[in-house]
C-alpha cells in the first residue's frame, strides 16, 4: 500500500532536538514528505541546522523568566500559526508546547510530543502542553501517570536518534584536529546554566567542585572543558576547541566525561564512556536511573554528597581498562534499544 505524503512542522527548542530530528528529517524529505522547521532564535541551534543542511524559520529569541518565557510563547504561538496556515501542514513533531497549542486551535493539525522527562519534573509541561498534544511518545521508562492515555512507549532513548551506531560513525579526525591520538587519556567536562524551565530550584557543580575535578582529572589526562555559560578565567586553559557538531566524537574517544548535564551525560554513557553526573536531579529521573542502575553506564550524585562523587571518578577513571568495560556495557544497552531515528520515520508515515 502507498503511504500518503505528510505535511509536518518540525519545532525544535534546544541543541540537543536538532540532533534528535536531523536524522528523521532527512530521511523523511528523502521519502517525498513535506515539511518546515521552526526553532527558537539561539546561536547553537542554527549552527547547528545550518551544518545539518536543514532549512528553518526562526520563531525569535526566547523569554526570560516565567512572564517573560509565557509573553514570548503566546508570539511563537502565532508566528507558529502563521507557517501552519501558509504550508498547510497537518503534522507536528517535536518536544514542543507550540505544536501542541496549534493542536489544540487548529481542527486539522495533530501533534506527536517526543517527551523523555517524568512529568513530575515538567510541571510547567504537564499543565500547558501535554493536555493539548494527540499523542506523546517516550522511551519505556518513563512516568506520566496523568497522560498514560495519550501516551505509547517504546524502548529507546532521544540520544539513540543520532547515536545508535546504525546513524553514527565516531570521526578520528577530532583527536587530530586537537592533537591527541586515539592513545591518549583525555576528559570531558560539561557545565550548563540551569535555565530553564524545569530547572528552577536545581543546582549543579560549585566553583570549588569544579577545581577540585580539574585539579584531579589534569594529573591522569588532558581537560577539556565546554560551559553553557561563561568558562571562568582560571579554566580559560582547558576550553574546548571543536565545534559543536563534533562533540560526539570526542565524547566517544573519551576516557570519562564529568558534568552537571543531563544530556551530554546521557551522551557519553551511550557512547561507552564512563560518565559521571553531579546535580540535583540525580536519582530522581527514570531514564537517567535505567541508564545508572540497569546497565551501569553513568552515576549521578547530588552536590551535597559531593564526596561520593568525587571519589568515584577517582575510582573509575584512574584504572585503565575502565573503557574497555563501559564498552561491554553498552554492547548490551544497544541489544535491549531500537534505532529511535528509524521508529520515527516508520511511526510518522503511518500516523
Amino acid at each position: 500500500m502507498k503511504l500518503a505524503k505528510k505535511r509536518i512542522l518540525i519545532e525544535v527548542n534546544h541543541p540537543g532536538q536538532v540532533h534528535l530530528i536531523r536524522n528523521t528529517y532527512h530521511q523523511l524529505i528523502e521519502r517525498g514528505h513535506f515539511i518546515r522547521v521552526i526553532c527558537k532564535e539561539e546561536n547553537i541551534i542554527t549552527h547547528l541546522l545550518r551544518h545539518y543542511q536543514i532549512p528553518f524559520i526562526s520563531l525569535g529569541k526566547k523569554g526570560n523568566g516565567k512572564w517573560g518565557k509565557l509573553v514570548k510563547q503566546i508570539l511563537f504561538d502565532l508566528k507558529a500559526l502563521g507557517v501552519v496556515i501558509r504550508h498547510n501542514l497537518k503534522i507536528g513533531l517535536g518536544s514542543s508546547i507550540t505544536n501542541d497549542h496549534l493542536s489544540l486551535i487548529l481542527p486539522w493539525f495533530r501533534a506527536i510530543h517526543l517527551s523523555d522527562d517524568d512529568e513530575s519534573a515538567v510541571p510547567l509541561i504537564k499543565k500547558f502542553s501535554y493536555p493539548f498534544t494527540d499523542v506523546i511518545l517516550a522511551p519505556s521508562p518513563i512516568q506520566l501517570p496523568s497522560f498514560e492515555n495519550k501516551l505509547i512507549r517504546y524502548n529507546s532513548y532521544h540520544e539513540l536518534a543520532y547515536l545508535h551506531p546504525d546513524e553514527f560513525i565516531p570521526e578520528s579526525s577530532v583527536l587530530e584536529e586537537i592533537g591527541l591520538t586515539e592513545k591518549d587519556t583525555f576528559f570531558v567536562l560539561r557545565f550548563v546554566a540551569l535555565k530553564g524551565h524545569h530547572d528552577d530550584g536545581h543546582q549543579g557543580i560549585s566553583l570549588e567542585q569544579k577545581r577540585k575535578i580539574v585539579q584531579y582529572l589534569s594529573t591522569i589526562g588532558k581537560v577539556f572543558i565546554t560551559s553553557e555559560k561563561a568558562i571562568e578565567q582560571e579554566f580559560e586553559q582547558h576550553r574546548l576547541p571543536v565545534a559543536p557538531e563534533k562533540i560526539h566524537s570526542l565524547l566517544y574517544y573519551a576516557s570519562g566525561f564529568v558534568g552537571d548535564s543531563q544530556t551530554m551525560t546521557t551522551e557519553a554513557a551511550l557512547l561507552g564512556t564512563p560518565a559521571f553526573k553531579c546535580n540535583t536531579f540525580a536519582g530522581v529521573l527514570s531514564i537517567p536511573n535505567e541508564i545508572e542502575h540497569t546497565y551501569q553506564l553513568c552515576f549521578a550524585f547530588t552536590p551535597q554528597d559531593f564526596d561520593s562523587f568525587f571519589k568515584a571518578i577517582q575510582s573509575t577513571l584512574s584504572k585503565s581498562d575502565s573503557k574497555l568495560q563501559w564498552t561491554t556495557r553498552r554492547a548490551r544497552l544497544l541489544e535491549d534499544k531500537i534505532n529511535l531515528t528509524r521508529y520515527l520515520v516508520q511511526f510518522i508515515e503511518q500516523y
